[in-house]
């Protein structure tokens, strides 16, 4: 979490906190009751996971410490919706929570309801000895639940895929895209800053602030096209070693994979599954889903390389006009004349996930948050067209495991 005070005042998280509430109830809207309980692998968890999760961290971290009347609503749900915090108890295992038919869907938006209404009168108490810490904490809440809100409709495009039906979660808004063609902007050697240093929120993984020395380097204007990516496959490159680390080269042959998640190809061409079903593959758009091993290969292929993470934010600081603050009613990526920096999709970059120097993770079983997941994972810059809106910031730093793909990730290239 945030070593600031939140800039906003009672009010505004006031009305934050609601709509993030009311936001993820949206996104139920289109589900059928049998569609909240999907899992199909241990990383995407269900629907019904989702919403009942983000109620639990309210519960946790603000009303079972700081409201000396509330009286938890069930106590087997500190255990059943518990994520990874082990210093609260054992979390329920998490590639079996698509097996949590009990609780029933009603009762998790009960649940659910029951949360809103404790947090909102606790809000009401500006007395409270410790109002800062619960301002500060509900704000961590309404970051928290933006994060499951895009993990929601990632996880559920994936669990969808495997039904030979391949259903269409909510009609498409079509938006066409735009043809780009290779550009690159340099950047100039020297000292710059790194992480949040701004006012307001932001996680403990953007802190502290400090200076990094960068070498003279271009990068991409526009991330890396379908088109583009589509003649990497077909110049056969996930059957050239030469072009894959090891444990990608493993991986490969162990998945049997061939081209992106998603692409399915039949007698008329190449398509694409998306939250609208399966739609013909927008060549101008640019890539996703792919994970840290074939945005490397193909890097490799082209001739460049992935940006590091310092890289990407400075010229990020450079194009902050370039930040769309709502999230894609399309929910698919499209080209755009300005390069798609950000809320189109995660970029992969070559730089580890690891503390910045100076950094502290938060006492306590907060302090979990972000910092133990540092190791083994690398990091990603830009949000996706699935980010809420009001979430995503330069200094905002996602991380996967290198095989993840899952999510909406793709290509920007340095050189």
């Amino acid at each position: 979490m945030t070593e600031q005070q939140p800039a906003l005042s009672k009010q505004q998280i006031i009305q934050n906190f609601e709509k993030s509430r009311l936001d993820s109830e949206a996104l139920c809207d289109p589900l059928e009751i049998e569609d909240y309980g999907l899992q199909a692998i241990a990383e995407t968890s269900p629907a019904k996971w989702h919403i009942a999760h983000t109620s639990w961290f309210y519960e946790t971290f603000i009303l079972r410490p700081y409201s000396q009347s509330y009286i938890p609503f069930d106590d087997s749900y500190e255990h059943l919706f518990n994520s990874y915090y082990n210093t609260v108890g054992q979390p329920f295992l998490r590639p079996k929570r698509g097996l949590l038919s009990r609780p029933t869907v009603n009762q998790i938006f009960n649940y659910r309801q029951h949360i809103t209404e404790k947090v909102l009168n606790l809000l009401d108490n500006t007395h409270h000895p410790e109002y800062s810490t619960i301002l500060e904490r509900v704000t961590l809440g309404i970051q928290h639940e933006k994060q499951h809100q895009e993990l929601f409709l990632t996880d559920l495009k994936y669990n969808f895929f495997q039904n030979p039906l391949l259903p269409a979660y909510q009609p498409i808004e079509t938006k066409p895209s735009e043809k780009q063609s290779q550009s690159w902007v340099s950047q100039d050697e020297g000292l710059v800053d790194i992480g949040f240093n701004e006012t307001g929120f932001c996680f403990d993984n953007e802190l502290p602030c400090h200076k990094v020395y960068l070498e003279k380097y271009d990068i991409a204007k526009h991330p890396v096209s379908n088109e583009a990516y589509l003649s990497f496959v077909s110049d056969r490159a996930y059957k050239n070693p030469l072009l894959w680390l090891s444990d990608g080269w493993t991986w490969i042959n162990q998945n049997k994979v061939q081209h992106p998640l998603y692409w399915l190809s039949n007698k008329e061409g190449w398509n694409e599954f998306t939250l609208s079903g399966l739609q013909p593959l927008d060549l101008n758009a640019p890539v996703c889903h792919l994970n840290y091993f074939e945005a490397d290969a193909f890097a490799r292929w082209a001739g460049y390389r992935l940006p590091t993470e310092f890289e990407w934010e400075h010229y990020a600081r450079k194009h902050k006009n370039q930040l769309v603050e709502s999230m894609s009613k399309n929910l698919q990526p499209i080209a755009t004349s300005s390069g798609a920096l950000f809320n189109q999709i995660w970029q992969w970059t070559q730089s580890n996930y690891t503390q910045y120097p100076g950094f502290k993770p938060a006492a306590g079983a907060i302090g979990e948050y972000n910092g133990k997941f540092m190791c083994n994972q690398f990091v990603l810059r830009g949000g996706s067209c699935f980010s809420p809106e009001n979430h995503i910031r330069i200094s905002y730093r996602n991380f996967f495991y290198p095989a993840d793909r899952w999510q909406m990730s793709g290509i920007r290239l340095a050189k």
